[in-house]
C-alpha cells in the first residue's frame, strides 16, 4: 500500500485563501480548511491584525510577545471563566459548576491551594519514580501492536498511556478506567468555542457521571487512604495550604480537571508526534537512525528525545487556544482593551512567530532554547509539564525503535476542535 502523503495529513493552503479567513476571522465561525490546517491564517494575522478584533468585541493575540504579557500580569488578566461561562453553559449546569470550579480556570486563592497540592505529589523524584512503570506499560502496548501487525496510534496507544498514567496518580482501579477517555473527549469538546447542542449534552452527561464515580472512590479513599506523598487523591483529601482544606465540590471538580487535563493533551502530544513524522520524512529519518541502539549511547539519546518532544510541542501545540479577561483598562501592542475585555491567546500561533521562532514553519528536532507556550507561562503554567514530557520521551522513543518503518495505512481523522488539536484516529501498520 503507498504511503499517506504528507498533503492528505496536512492540506496545503494558498495565501490568498489564508488572508481571506483572517479579514472575516470569527472564532465562532471557522471554516474546515482552517480546522485542518490553522497556521496559514495565524501567519496572515500575525502580519496584518496581530490583535484581532473579533465580531463580539473579543480579541485574539497571534505574537508570542503579547501573549507574554499577558501571562506575566495575572493581576491584570484574570483566568476566572463564571462571566464567560454563565452564558455559554447556563448558571447551575454541570459543564458551568465544573469549569468554574476547576484548577485551570480560576484565580487565586482557590487556584494556589489546588496547585500546591496537586505539584506535592508531582515533584522531581515522584515522576522519576514512574519512569519504569511507564516503560513497562508502552512495551506491553508496544508488544500488543507488533502481535497484530499495527493498529491504530491514538486508540492503540497514545491514549491508552496518560489514561494508565493519570488514573495510576489518582489510584484509579484498572477495571473502572474505561469509560475516562470518552468523559474526557466530551468535557473538552464543550469548550470549543461555539460547541454543538449534542456537545453540550455529552458534556453534561460527563460530568455529571465523572462525579457519580468519583464520589464513590473518594468515599472508599477517605476509609483506607493511600500514600499522599504517591496518591494524589489521597493528597487532594488530607491536604491543607494556610491551614485550609479543599471543599467537598472543589476536591471531586478538580480530579475530573486532573484526569482530562492529563489525558487530553498528552495523548495529542504522542499522536501528533508520530503523524509529524510521518509528514516530515527526512526528521524521521534522522531521529529513528539516532534511536538505533548502536547509534549513540542513552543519555545521548535521551537529551535528543528532549529536544524532539519540545519540538513537536511548538510544532504541533496540543492546546492550541487559552482565554483570559481584562480586570481593568489595559493595552496590548498598540490597542487599548476596556476593563472587562475578553481575550484569546493564540498559542498556536504564538509556537509559529519568525520574531520568536527562526524557520518557524520548518519541523527542527534539534531546536534548541524553544520557548514555545505549549504549556503556558506564568502561575497558571501546565502543573504536569514535566510528567507530559516523560511520557513524550519514553512513548515515541520506544516506537520508533520497536517500528522504525511504522507507515500509515490511511489518511487519519482530525479531531475537527480549534482548542485542542490531535487525531481521533491513525490506522498504521509496523513493518
Amino acid at each position: 500500500m503507498n504511503a499517506v502523503s504528507a498533503a492528505a495529513i496536512t492540506p496545503p493552503m494558498g495565501a490568498d485563501r489564508a488572508r481571506e479567513i483572517a479579514a472575516a476571522f470569527d472564532l465562532r465561525a471557522l471554516p474546515a480548511d482552517f480546522l485542518a490546517n490553522p497556521y496559514p491564517v495565524y501567519a496572515a494575522l500575525r502580519e496584518a491584525e496581530p490583535v484581532r478584533r473579533m465580531p463580539d468585541g473579543s480579541l485574539f493575540l497571534t505574537r508570542h510577545a503579547d501573549l507574554m504579557a499577558v501571562y506575566r500580569d495575572a493581576a491584570v488578566f484574570s483566568s476566572d471563566k463564571h462571566v464567560e461561562f454563565a452564558p455559554k453553559y447556563g448558571v447551575g449546569s454541570p459543564l458551568y459548576e465544573h469549569h468554574t470550579t476547576s484548577l485551570v480556570f480560576n484565580d487565586p486563592p482557590l487556584h494556589t491551594r489546588v496547585r500546591k497540592l496537586i505539584m506535592g505529589a508531582l515533584t522531581r523524584r515522584a515522576i522519576a519514580d514512574m519512569e519504569p512503570g511507564l516503560i513497562a506499560l508502552v512495551d506491553q502496548l508496544l508488544d500488543r501492536i507488533e502481535a497484530q501487525g499495527g493498529g491504530d496510534l491514538i486508540e492503540d496507544f497514545a491514549s491508552a498511556i496518560p489514561v494508565d498514567i493519570i488514573g495510576n496518580l489518582l489510584n484509579v482501579p484498572h477495571a473502572d478506567r474505561g469509560p475516562l477517555r470518552d468523559w474526557s473527549l466530551a468535557i473538552l469538546g464543550a469548550l470549543e468555542p461555539v460547541p454543538t447542542p449534542e456537545q453540550h449534552a455529552a458534556g453534561n452527561r460527563s460530568v455529571t457521571e465523572m462525579l457519580a464515580y468519583l464520589r464513590t472512590l473518594v468515599a472508599a479513599r477517605r476509609s483506607a487512604p493511600g500514600d499522599p506523598e504517591r496518591d494524589v487523591l489521597t493528597r487532594l483529601i488530607q491536604g491543607e495550604v494556610d491551614g485550609e482544606r479543599l471543599s467537598e465540590i472543589e476536591l471531586l471538580q478538580n480530579c475530573i480537571f486532573l484526569l482530562n487535563a492529563g489525558h487530553e493533551t498528552t495523548t495529542n502530544l504522542i499522536g501528533n508526534a508520530l503523524i509529524c513524522l510521518q509528514e516530515h520524512p527526512a526528521q524521521r529519518i534522522a531521529l529513528t537512525s539516532a534511536l538505533q541502539p548502536s547509534a549513540r549511547d542513552a543519555a545521548a539519546q535521551e537529551a535528543l528525545l528532549t529536544l524532539a518532544v519540545d519540538e513537536f510541542l511548538r510544532f504541533e501545540s496540543s492546546n492550541q487556544l487559552g482565554n483570559r479577561r481584562a480586570l481593568r483598562s489595559c493595552r496590548i501592542g498598540d490597542v487599548d482593551l476596556p476593563a472587562g475585555a475578553l481575550v484569546t491567546l493564540g498559542i498556536g500561533a504564538a509556537n509559529r512567530d519568525p520574531a520568536v521562532f527562526d524557520q518557524p514553519g520548518e519541523l527542527r528536532l534539534d531546536r534548541a532554547n524553544n520557548k514555545h507556550l505549549a504549556f503556558g507561562f506564568g502561575i497558571h503554567q501546565c502543573a504536569g509539564l514535566s510528567l507530559a514530557r516523560l511520557e513524550g520521551r519514553i512513548a515515541v522513543g520506544r516506537f520508533l525503535q520497536r517500528f522504525p518503518s511504522y507507515r500509515l495505512t490511511a489518511v487519519p481523522l482530525r479531531g475537527g476542535r480549534a482548542r485542542f488539536r490531535g487525531f481521533l484516529r491513525a490506522p498504521f501498520a509496523c513493518f
